[in-house]
């Protein structure tokens, strides 16, 4: 069974490292272009939101989906015993990210489809290394 869970491990790693490469990009992006410009968005998209500009999703998205992948993406290539609560955490957070994003702004492309379904199989991989880190 020892075998079987490294491979959980490095699936997680690399799926968080993906997330992180990807939503720290995004984040920059959205950062030092408000506007959307960079990742070929509008302001205009925010018109129901709480957002005037992207700056602050920007940073949410750097810290929490891309900087929190990359730390959980080294406890879990690490084997930590913290890497599957963190990844359950993790997993949870990109859900809610893509369910608040399409809310206010709508279905926009495959990617949040995509991110969605990556949220749901880091929680699912998160639960089962949880459970054997249990035993």
């Amino acid at each position: 069974m020892r075998k079987k869970r490294n491979g959980f491990y490095n699936w997680i790693g690399t799926l968080l490292l993906l997330v992180g490469i990807s939503a720290v990009a995004a984040g920059i992006g959205l950062v030092f272009k408000p506007n959307g410009s960079t990742l070929g968005m509008s302001v205009e998209l925010l018109a129901d939101s709480p957002f005037q500009s992207f700056l602050i999703p920007g940073i949410i998205l750097f810290i929490i989906n891309g900087l929190g992948s990359f730390s959980g993406a080294i406890l879990s290539f690490k084997r930590h015993a913290l890497s599957g609560i963190v990844t359950i955490v993790l997993g949870f957070a990109l859900i809610i990210w893509i369910s608040v994003q399409i809310y206010w702004i709508g279905w926009m492309n495959w990617m949040q489809t995509f991110f969605f379904l990556v949220g749901i199989i880091e929680v699912i991989l998160g639960t089962i290394v949880r459970k054997g880190e249990a035993r």
